[in-house]
C-alpha cells in the first residue's frame, strides 16, 4: 500500500499550497475515515479522502469607541482575528474554544482592564462538555506549571506552578457526558482543561489532556463581566451533538 504525507495528499486533493495544507491540519479541520487527522506529516493511504471543515466567521457581540466583543468560532486564533480587526487583544482563548473575546480599541481602558484582571475582579464563565457523570459542584484550588516547546504550551498541576481557582457545577447531564458551568478568576493556559481532568471530567475532544475524540473541543467561553458589564455568548450548536442546547 502506497503512502505519502497527510498534508501532501490533503494539498493535492485541495488544489492548495502544501503551506495551506498544513495549516488546515494543524487548525484541526481535516478529517479522514471518520476521524480527525492530527499529524500534518504522518503517512497515510495515498487513495485516502479528506472531509475538510470550514470555521464560521466571527460576529460582533458589542462595540463602542472602547472595546470589540467578539463571538469568536473554533478553530480561529485569537491572534488572528486581532489582526483582522486591527485591535489588541485583553486576554486570549485557545484556538479550539469559541465564545467571548475582548479586544480593546482605548489605550486608557485598556491599562484600568488589565488592572481588574489582575485584581481577579473580572468574572468568566464557561461552559464544557466532559466524559462521565457530573453530579456534584466542585472547587479546584491547584497550581499550574506551564511549559512552552515546538508542539506548543502544556500545563499540569505543580507545586512549583502558580495560583489557580476553578469552581465548576454541573448543569445537565445526557448518557454518559454532562455539560458543566465553570467560573474562573485566574486565567492560567489551559487552566480549565487541567483542573477538569484532575477531578475525571476530561472536555471532551480536548485528546491533549485526555478528552475522548470529538469534532472540536467541547468548551465555550460564555460570559465575560468586566466593570459591571457582562457581555454573553450562546451555547454553539456543536453542543447539541451531545443533547446540549438552550444555554
Amino acid at each position: 500500500m502506497k503512502e505519502e504525507k497527510a498534508y501532501k495528499l490533503l494539498a493535492m486533493q485541495e488544489k492548495i499550497s502544501n503551506r495551506a495544507a498544513k495549516d488546515l491540519i494543524d487548525q484541526g479541520l481535516v478529517y479522514a475515515k471518520g476521524k480527525k487527522v492530527l499529524v500534518a506529516r504522518g503517512n497515510l493511504d495515498v487513495d485516502v479522502e479528506f472531509r475538510v471543515e470550514k470555521p464560521a466567521k466571527p460576529t460582533v457581540i458589542f462595540e463602542n469607541d472602547k472595546v470589540l466583543v467578539l463571538d469568536k468560532p473554533a478553530f480561529v486564533l485569537s491572534e488572528e482575528l486581532a489582526t483582522t480587526y486591527g485591535h489588541p487583544l485583553l486576554h486570549r482563548l485557545d484556538k479550539e474554544t469559541s465564545g467571548v473575546l475582548i479586544l480593546v480599541k482605548d489605550e486608557e481602558y485598556q491599562k484600568a482592564a488589565i488592572e481588574e484582571f489582575k485584581a481577579l475582579r473580572v468574572e468568566k464563565i464557561y461552559f464544557a462538555a466532559v466524559g462521565g457523570k457530573c453530579i456534584e459542584p466542585a472547587t479546584i484550588e491547584a497550581p499550574i506549571l506551564t511549559v512552552k516547546g515546538k508542539g506548543g504550551a502544556v500545563s499540569k498541576i505543580s507545586a512549583n506552578g502558580k495560583p489557580a481557582l476553578t469552581r465548576m457545577e454541573p448543569y445537565l447531564v445526557e448518557g454518559k457526558h454532562s455539560l458543566v458551568k465553570v467560573s474562573i478568576q485566574t486565567g492560567r493556559t489551559h487552566q480549565i482543561r487541567v483542573h477538569l481532568r484532575s477531578i475525571g471530567f476530561s472536555i471532551l475532544g480536548d485528546e491533549k489532556y485526555g478528552g475522548k475524540q470529538a469534532d472540536r473541543m467541547m468548551l465555550h467561553a460564555y460570559s465575560v463581566t468586566l466593570f459591571g458589564q457582562t457581555f454573553k455568548s450562546p451555547l454553539p450548536s456543536a453542543f447539541k451533538k451531545y443533547g446540549f442546547s438552550g444555554v
